[in-house]
């Protein structure tokens, strides 16, 4: 009989049935007196009891102002060690902490709060050009003779409050410090009785997707869903209390709040923060300098590392493992990150927000070409299926939608009942849109998006697989591959490119390069040598806007 594309993460360890303020608590006792935190832009270093008794002062102070269990509270900042207060602080109260993009404008903030009824929003005051508090009093300008904690506003009906982490004073907005009240004895009572009372199965966290055609959603997670997440991504790269992470990447994404902190926090491991945002050279000098034995990044950040001229003076020897994930990886990139930073048991994750975010990872021992050609296999106490169009489970090694089931699937998008059952169907799988394949041993491909996929003249072509040949010529630096509209064909190739610093690179040249080395039909028809991509704030490359922008070039 055929063997089919479906797999379940049988796993000898259980699910941690507990809520992640629980497990937190438990952590910063047993670890109490290790290094858990290191923000090295704020010069902030705290042991695990240290942290403790940060998130403790907070969460009574968010209670003492009036917050409740289930109320929502936007936190619009930058990677900072007060980010992971105030998510353990929400996670203790049953607070919903709403993650906010930094790189959100006016619109998007008031879309929101609106969207999911914040009734507080902590910020920054400012980082590069973006102002918070100005476009804080352009949504609500009640905010400015409004008694803190008595807002009323047109726009925002249901916030109450505004905190900002920075010092500087800006009328109705009420300072980070003030909530650094030491809480009485009964305070703290309270506070242990409201965690110990929250159900696992509680809504803790809302995550906005990215929104690439329509407005963002709102992904509703529960403390089941990222505390797990977070403990089996820490299991598969082994972490210890021995370990330190480098955590480039942005808290506000599942990314940093979950592979990052929440894997770090459920096996008693240090969180690293280098700078607010990704800096190639800070992040050099923190993992040199803080000895970290693991790094995490999307494939652009470690390629700015690998290219930067200072990357031959730091020392890379601590570096054990770490993870490589946010979008496909290419081969040459991780070949590099192996052999030049060490990283011999890095592993790639696979996922998405809605799943918490992993459902796939490789492990630490697979062999390399599984790690650089695969997302590994089914993580522990999740079924993974490839289906075709008619929702019927393909054999192995026929690509089709990756689907996916378990304890890591969303409640449900926020009051959108419509589209979450577009999203997972009445069997509880949730439908990712990936194009996936899936070997005899259970390794796991994706090849595109669905939505990514080109059909030229009735033929299906794979961007991924062309991505891949292209990172082999030693002058590309990074390569995407999109589909545009075409008359005659239905749609052609396109390839954008950027070449390395000093390269000369043409288009002839990488016409010349695919010459006779892959299919004719797979040879892009337009190719363009870029410096930048489209990005989004978590550094995941837009290929709908590549689209877009080609569109209007060719005058599709």
């Amino acid at each position: 009989m055929t063997q089919l594309s479906y797999v379940h993460g049988a796993s000898d360890k259980p699910l941690l049935g507990e809520t992640l303020g629980q497990n937190f608590d438990t952590a910063s006792e047993q670890y109490k007196d290790l290094l858990a935190l290191v923000s090295r832009h704020q010069n902030i270093r705290y042991t695990y009891a240290q942290l403790r008794e940060q998130v403790d002062i907070v969460a009574c102070s968010l209670l003492r102002l009036g917050f409740k269990t289930g109320d929502r509270l936007g936190l619009w900042a930058t990677n900072c060690a007060e980010w992971t207060i105030i998510q353990y602080a929400c996670a203790k109260t049953g607070i919903i902490l709403v993650n906010m993009n930094p790189s959100y404008r006016r619109t998007e903030l008031e879309y929101s709060l609106n969207k999911v009824g914040c009734t507080g929003l902590v910020i920054i005051s400012t980082f590069k050009d973006s102002d918070y508090v100005k476009m804080v009093y352009d949504v609500v300008p009640e905010l400015k003779t409004a008694e803190i904690g008595r807002l009323r506003a047109d726009h925002a009906p249901t916030l109450r409050y505004v905190i900002n982490i920075n010092d500087d004073k800006n009328p109705g907005i009420l300072n980070y410090s003030a909530l650094l009240q030491t809480p009485t004895t009964k305070e703290l009572a309270q506070l242990q009785q409201i965690n110990q009372q929250l159900q696992f199965d509680d809504p803790i966290n809302i995550q906005f997707t990215s929104g690439t055609t329509g407005n963002p959603k709102g992904t509703v997670l529960t403390h089941h869903n990222i505390l797990n997440n977070g403990y089996f991504i820490g299991e598969t790269i082994k972490l210890t209390p021995d370990d330190a992470v480098s955590i480039a990447v942005p808290l506000f994404h599942c990314f940093g709040m979950v592979i990052g902190n929440i894997a770090c926090i459920t096996h008693g491991s240090t969180m690293v923060y280098h700078d607010q945002v990704f800096n190639p050279l800070e992040n050099l000098k923190a993992i040199t300098e803080e000895k970290c034995t693991a790094a995490y990044g999307v494939p652009t950040m470690f390629i700015n590392m690998l290219e930067h001229p200072d990357f031959a003076k730091y020392d890379m020897s601590s570096l054990r493992t770490g993870v490589m994930a946010g979008t496909i990886c290419p081969m040459e990139v991780m070949k590099k990150v192996i052999d030049k930073m060490n990283m011999s048991e890095v592993t790639i994750c696979y996922g998405m927000t809605e799943t918490s975010p992993v459902s796939m990872q490789s492990h630490v021992d697979d062999p390399l070409e599984k790690r650089v050609s695969t997302v590994g296999r089914i993580h522990p106490h999740v079924e993974v299926k490839i289906i075709d169009a008619d929702g019927r489970i393909v054999p192995r090694g026929t690509p089709g939608e990756l689907c996916t089931r378990g304890y890591s699937v969303m409640q449900g998008y926020w009051q959108d009942a419509v589209k979450t059952a577009e999203a997972i169907d009445q069997a509880g799988w949730m439908h990712t849109g990936d194009l996936a394949t899936m070997d005899d041993e259970g390794y796991c491909a994706i090849v595109g998006r669905i939505k990514d996929l080109v059909i030229r003249g009735g033929e299906n072509l794979f961007p991924r697989e062309i991505e891949d040949f292209l990172y082999t010529h030693p002058d590309i630096l990074e390569a995407q591959v999109v589909g545009v509209p075409d008359e005659r064909y239905g749609e052609e190739l396109c390839a954008w490119i950027k070449p390395r610093d000093g390269s000369t690179l043409s288009e002839q040249d990488i016409r010349d390069f695919c010459d006779g080395q892959i299919s004719r039909q797979k040879i892009p028809r337009y190719i363009r040598i870029v410096e930048e991509f489209p990005m989004t704030a978590s550094g995941k490359i837009q290929k709908f806007k590549i689209r877009e922008m080609m569109k209007e070039e060719l005058g599709n």
